[in-house]
């Protein structure tokens, strides 16, 4: 049978997941009656939740005897880790664009990667039947993306489909809104190469994607790049210097299906395959045939340029509803992580109680903190900072990042004058039609922490905000923060309603009557910029006394519940999120006034 490895490349939200559902029902991987789930390929809970792809995942489809690997990979900037590793697996991308929002930053991104490693793609404008489409202008910003980004001739000589992949169709002519899918099966069987590699040399086999099973143990993923393999034929781990890091033998081979892996008993060059049977190989080790020494260069990942601190919880509260709160447990999930994805560096603090965990952005330290809470951790989280470097004349320099964004016009004078506090260059802004514009900044990612939720306030929630990471330039100086201060509590108990009802007027509260509380927690906003320590447990006192009129009951607007991403956006440098299994908490790293008093007065002195 012939073969095709395609990865399907996109901006997040313009229809990656949905076009290879219907690529599943229209290539008959699905039985007629069977119940499939929208967006298969998301199979995650926070997939699920967020409707977005963290995770690549590799695929199969057959059509007239070609089979046809397919790579899903996710739109959101903060994974791109995982979309440069595995187009080391693919011969060909198709680059699906919105018919409407045209080339994002993210396009640009994956696009860049794509173009360097020489692979040819097919333009899909998906999306064609919304109102507001645009396919021509879409057309050309792509051609000037390719070019910009030294696209070959070969490259820019791109062929071009027109589709809705919710509606399952796909035409070379931009006027057609029926059919099936078929031109697209047509046109990867003709423009993508097969594989281009060695069947007789020995076996070898680059780790891309690395998966744990209850049974099997690890599960490593990736395409065989020579020879055969078969089951339980002897195999070695090198790792990138060609050193041995282990011996073993292929214990089960399995390919991919649809939804399933399914085993096999042997596959040879360009076969996308998971193979068991290692215990300690990982993400960009070699396995091969013991006579091979050489290992395969594995492509190079861009550094992360964010780093958070995850601590062990140390509130009054700790212990009370995880069941993993020790450093050591922290540490082996933690490393655990690292070693899956390559996009996240974890190294541990001295006093052992911290690890500093560096990243692409907040979205995806957000995603581990999140999958971390769910399984049972408890961690104290501090703000995000950026990691600095120096440049050969010693300066200090700090990551930079494009920022698109489009919003009606009656907020654009807002949103500038917000980034140029923010120390935001303007580099473009032109109408994108339907009363919005579209601007774009180059700005230091210093400044877009704890933006978003800011942003979407001045835009009434229409504003919609891309970032993508753009290169380490000048440091910019000090950025202001956070305006406000914040309410603290000054004890431990529950929170009373008579005492938050008058709390109401000095700013926006947190939590609601009944909430457990803790000398040092945050339950409000100041409307002032300086904090205020208050007491939200004061009860009333009652007396033997008859009063002429009943007390007025007590009405509190609803307290503004903070989701993990916001939380981490909205502490400052002093404060830290508690994160556990029920509850997201915001905290003072200081508990006690007295302390914070000490700590506040060195900082003035320094």
């Amino acid at each position: 049978m012939s073969l095709r490895n395609i990865a399907i490349i996109a901006h997040v939200d313009h229809g990656k997941t949905t076009l290879v559902d219907q690529l599943f029902r229209q290539s008959g991987t699905f039985r007629d009656n069977q119940r499939v789930e929208e967006r298969a390929m998301d199979s995650n809970d926070l997939e699920k939740e967020r409707g977005i792809t963290i995770l690549a995942k590799p695929t199969s489809v057959e059509w007239e005897g070609t089979r046809i690997n397919i790579v899903d990979t996710p739109g959101h900037a903060d994974f791109g880790g995982e979309v440069e590793r595995i187009l080391s697996m693919v011969d060909g991308v198709i680059l699906l664009v919105d018919s409407s929002e045209g080339a994002m930053p993210q396009t640009k991104f994956v696009t860049g990667k794509a173009l360097k490693l020489g692979l040819r793609p097919i333009v899909v404008v998906n999306k064609i039947d919304r109102p507001d489409e645009r396919i021509q202008e879409v057309l050309d910003e792509v051609f000037d993306l390719f070019v910009s980004l030294d696209a070959t001739d070969e490259q820019l000589d791109f062929p071009v489909l027109y589709a809705s992949g919710r509606n399952g169709y796909a035409n070379e002519n931009p006027d057609l809104r029926e059919g099936t899918l078929t031109p697209m099966f047509q046109k990867i069987v003709e423009h993508v190469p097969p594989p281009a590699l060695e069947v007789d040399a020995p076996f070898s086999f680059l780790v891309t994607l690395l998966d744990r099973d209850n049974f099997l143990g690890r599960i490593l993923t990736g395409r065989v790049q020579s020879g055969t393999v078969k089951v339980n034929q002897p195999i070695h781990a090198l790792d990138m210097d060609g050193k041995v890091i282990e011996t073993g033998r292929a214990s089960k081979i399995m390919t991919f299906q649809g939804l399933d892996r399914v085993p096999t008993d042997e596959a040879s060059a360009g076969d996308i395959i998971s193979i068991a049977g290692l215990t300690t190989a990982t993400v960009s080790n070699t396995i091969a045939d013991t006579s091979v020494t050489e290992a395969i260069q594995a492509q190079p990942i861009d550094p992360p340029t964010l780093s958070m601190r995850f601590a062990v919880n140390d509130s009054p509260m700790a212990g009370r509803e995880g069941t993993k709160v020790t450093s050591r447990m922290i540490r082996d999930r933690l490393e655990r992580e690292a070693e899956s994805n390559v996009a996240i560096k974890v190294t541990e603090s001295e006093d052992k109680d911290s690890f500093e965990v560096a990243g692409r952005g907040e979205l995806q330290l957000g995603v581990l903190i999140e999958t971390m809470r769910r399984e049972g951790f408890e961690l104290g989280i501090s703000r995000p900072r950026v990691l600095y470097r120096e440049d050969e004349n010693g300066n200090r320099t700090e990551p930079y990042e494009t920022v698109v964004i489009d919003v009606d016009d009656e907020h654009s004078g807002t949103v500038v004058e917000k980034m140029a506090l923010r120390k935001g260059e303007m580099t473009d802004m032109r109408p994108s039609g339907g009363g919005k514009t579209r601007i774009t900044f180059s700005a230091p990612s210093r400044g877009l922490i704890g933006y978003h939720g800011e942003f979407l306030s001045d835009t009434r929630g229409t504003g919609i905000m891309n970032r993508l990471f753009e290169k380490y330039g000048p440091y910019r100086g000090p950025i202001e923060g956070r305006k406000n201060g914040v309410l603290i509590s000054n004890g431990n108990g529950e929170a009373v309603a008579y005492a938050l009802g008058p709390l109401e007027e000095r700013g926006i509260l947190f939590v609601s009557p009944g909430e457990a509380l803790y000398e040092g927690m945050i339950i409000g906003e100041n409307a002032k910029p300086e904090d205020l320590e208050v007491n939200p447990m004061k009860s009333k006192q009652l007396t033997n006394f008859r009063s002429t009129g009943k007390d007025d009951a007590i009405r509190l607007t609803p307290p503004k519940i903070m989701t993990l991403e916001q939380a981490i956006a909205y502490i400052d440098d002093d404060e830290m999120v508690e994160v556990t299994p029920k509850n997201i908490r915001i905290r003072k790293a200081l508990l006690d006034p007295h302390e914070r008093k000490k700590a506040s007065r060195k900082k003035e002195a320094a």
